[in-house]
């Protein structure tokens, strides 16, 4: 009786109606490629990591070089390098032949000065030299070192500011330092001479006051060769020449602590 009375008995395959039919499997056409993943893959994307592993470097175009080294480690620090790479004293702005001629230049001032000399300013023959200056001060017995930083900072953005008042072309900051940097030279020689002579006394009197004035005319000359101001170099070398002339009272004299 049931089974008379139910629509979907044993033959409910046969008798269910037209609503409850499954439509007819019709492909999608944007499927119609296939499940080939390359047959449908996006425009532009980009090839997966095995694919990307297994090309090499050299076919594409856009590079090229062999990235392999000819040389141990210190080939990096040498004039040529790894192949396709500067030298690593390149990418940091040292040049050794660069700072030979800027110091040649300090030591021997009374030779004629390229106005270019300054082109290629750099902080790296400067920094050096302040550190053998303050390494042959603590040798002595001097530790000024907060002195020494302190002394030239204030002395570089003192003499950027008045060659800028000065002057009508003008000059950076950085190539102000550079420039008292270099000629702080004759000064480091004077505090090696210190380590094993005591300069309080009328030698080390007449040795500072020669370094200074050394210092003064070199700076002086690069800053009135680079600036084309050869008429104003006494009034270059004034403020240079106490610039120096802190630098010597740090020589000679020690930076005690009194309040003790």
């Amino acid at each position: 009786m049931w089974q008379e009375n139910n629509p979907y008995g044993a033959s409910s395959s046969q008798a269910q109606p037209a609503y409850y039919q499954a439509p007819a499997q019709e492909p999608l056409q944007f499927y119609s490629g296939g499940l080939d993943p390359n047959s449908y893959a996006y425009p532009g994307s980009r090839p997966s990591l095995d694919e990307a592993t297994q090309g090499s470097i050299s076919q594409s175009p856009g590079f090229g070089g062999n990235i392999q080294s000819g040389g141990g480690w210190w080939t990096a620090f040498g004039t040529g390098g790894f192949e396709g790479e500067p030298p690593l004293l390149q990418e940091l702005g040292i040049n050794f032949s660069h700072i030979r001629a800027k110091s040649l230049t300090v030591l021997n001032p009374l030779q004629t000065i390229d106005n270019r000399i300054m082109d290629d300013a750099d902080l790296a023959g400067p920094i050096i030299f302040f550190f053998c200056f303050g390494i042959s001060l603590l040798f002595s017995g001097k530790p000024n070192f907060g002195y020494i930083y302190g002394v030239g900072l204030f002395g570089s953005v003192s003499m950027y500011l008045l060659l800028n008042l000065m002057s009508a072309r003008g000059i950076d900051a950085y190539r102000v330092a550079s420039v008292l940097g270099y000629c702080l030279l004759p000064m480091v020689g004077v505090g090696l001479i210190s380590v094993m002579i005591a300069l309080d006394g009328t030698f080390g009197y007449l040795l500072t006051i020669l370094s200074i004035l050394w210092c003064t005319y070199a700076a002086s000359g690069i800053f009135v060769a680079v600036l084309q101001m050869s008429e104003q170099r006494l009034l270059v070398a004034y403020p240079v020449g106490l610039l120096y002339g802190c630098f010597a009272l740090l020589t000679v004299f020690s930076v005690t602590d009194k309040s003790s």
